[in-house]
């Protein structure tokens, strides 16, 4: 069309509203005392509502770790065998697609299975196949959106490959994990010419290896995290939502592609707002783009959504309220950081359930957050999933001494000096998540942390049964399935035999310990320590 002499092109506005890492937060509260929070699905929930009246042109994409993350989740996940909620929930939304993250396989595939007939939504990965073969696990990894004018936009999904590093192998027995890279280099050209794409969306459940202002490297290169990579080696990414790290990217471009991330725990959702044009030659490229962060606060609960879960809810509640035992002695954590430094008797304790669990005299474990609350003089699950959040499992690896040697080393970096010689965390476990739970502390053996030392060089007194460790010996020692498969870099420990495996869901070991003793003892035996 012509005005004046000069062309009129058409224009379309798209609204992408993106979501990640939800990790089960639905309602506003906090589980461990049912406190209200500036956070949740439910919140998110009103906005994507709100922008759904208000515009024509709208998709709305979770981009995994939905499933996995609360009492409500786990509870839903496990224990109910009914309609999942939160699936409920999304159906409800009319979510445009998901993208499932790395939690998602927590619960092993027959429960991804069962998510994922419940869905009304595609799920989209492409570079999760089935084994022996580049066929996506869960059919077709991109979805292709019709808009008007003859728009075609399409959305391709990518899932950090890294799994394997973490997930016990049952949970993905059959499954392949390519690099999101390389699955992206041989399907978005396909997407541009078979399916004559006009603007490419990719959903990727993993974070960026560089700072996405600076580019300069942020982490080893391990293959968790290639978002940089992505918009650097795959043209034609015209908007890359991601996740995993729980950042909050409002909007940053790395070369042409304009990159999100929204948070986590429904903290946030990432809108971006695209103008796109009709060229003289037909095709529809984005003339403009502006993109932001929702803030959940700024939304309150819609009623009907929150009555759609209030059985359920009802539910966790009760399951949350089961009494099991008392504790005699203190053993709140009231500083997260005198626990780590000093062994707390709440580590103590879950090393002891380990240990008895799995018939060993050595283990370790952590304190997983800095929220967890520890336990109060009357114990029931609530307290439980509070400081056990993860649905972990045990291991019993048998390690030689040096490995064990090794493990402490790596744990001993999570631990720095500050300028005025008092212990930190060291910041590299702090950014661009915070990473506590890869900070390990063990019974049945005995050692000190030297921060002063380098990195490396810090474990001094370490004893077996009041001898030095031999390196050459050989140990059964029992920790969670994500830390036996090295999960955390824990390289050491990748590979090692695997002596015997508990099943059993750690929440569960630990419900049925306290149950079983129904008096606890708040004790530690200072078999570690750390200083300066």
């Amino acid at each position: 069309m012509e005005k004046n002499g000069t062309k009129n092109h058409q224009t379309l506005q798209l609204t992408i509203l993106a979501t990640s890492d939800i990790h089960g937060h639905v309602l506003p509260i906090r589980y461990v005392d049912n406190k209200e929070t500036d956070n949740g699905l439910l919140r998110l929930a009103t906005i994507i509502e709100q922008e759904r009246k208000q515009k024509d042109n709208v998709l709305v994409i979770d981009n995994g770790d939905l499933l996995q993350g609360t009492p409500f989740a786990f509870y839903h996940a496990c224990l109910d065998q009914s309609a999942h909620p939160i699936i409920g929930l999304m159906n409800h939304l009319r979510l445009d697609a998901f993208i499932p993250g790395n939690h998602e396989f927590n619960y092993g595939l027959n429960f991804v299975n069962r998510a994922k007939s419940e869905s009304e939504y595609p799920w989209l990965s492409a570079n999760i196949v089935k084994e022996g073969t580049d066929e996506p696990y869960f059919g077709c990894p991109y979805r292709i959106f019709l808009m008007p004018g003859g728009v075609r936009v399409g959305l391709l999904g990518l899932t950090t490959p890294y799994i394997p590093n973490w997930e016990q192998p049952s949970h993905i027995a059959g499954l392949s994990f390519e690099s999101a890279v390389s699955a992206a280099k041989r399907w978005v050209p396909l997407m541009k010419e078979r399916e004559g794409v006009d603007i490419l969306i990719v959903s990727y459940h993993g974070g960026f290896e560089r700072d996405v202002q600076s580019g300069e490297e942020t982490e080893e290169l391990t293959g968790e995290n290639e978002g940089w990579q992505l918009c650097q080696e795959v043209e034609g990414i015209d908007v890359l939502i991601t996740g995993h790290q729980h950042q909050r990217i409002g909007g940053a471009s790395i070369g042409n592609t304009l990159v999100v991330q929204p948070g986590y725990q429904g903290s946030c959702l990432a809108q971006i707002d695209l103008l796109l044009q009709k060229g003289d030659d037909g095709a529809w490229v984005v003339k403009d783009c502006d993109s932001r962060l929702r803030e959940a606060s700024e939304a309150a609960v819609n009623p009907d959504l929150a009555e759609r879960v209030r059985s359920c809810e009802d539910n966790t509640q009760r399951w949350l309220d089961q009494p099991l035992c008392e504790v005699r002695g203190e053993m709140r954590v009231v500083d997260p950081m005198a626990a780590r430094m000093q062994e707390h008797p709440l580590i103590e304790l879950v090393n002891r359930i380990q240990m008895e669990a799995a018939g060993v005299d050595i283990s370790c474990t952590s304190l997983f957050d800095n929220l967890a609350p520890g336990f109060g003089p009357h114990v029931s699950m609530r307290e439980v999933t509070a400081n056990y959040p993860y649905p972990n499992t045990l291991k019993v690896l048998l390690l030689s001494g040096r490995d064990i040697a090794e493990a402490l080393e790596w744990t001993a970096a999570y631990f720095a000096l500050a300028n005025d010689g008092s212990i930190i965390v060291d910041p590299s476990y702090l950014s661009p998540k915070p990473q506590h739970f890869n900070y390990d502390m063990w019974a049945g053996i005995e050692y000190a942390i030297s921060v002063s030392r380098p990195v490396g060089s810090r474990i001094e007194g370490l004893k077996y049964q009041d001898k030095p460790l031999d390196p050459l010996g050989q140990y059964e020692v029992a920790m969670n399935h994500y830390r036996a498969s090295g999960g955390g870099n824990y390289r050491m420990f990748r590979g090692k035999p695997v002596v015997r495996e508990v099943t059993v869901d750690m929440t569960e070991i630990i419900a049925e310990y306290l149950t079983k003793t129904g008096i606890v003892h708040a004790r530690t035996n200072g078999n570690w320590t750390v200083r300066s």
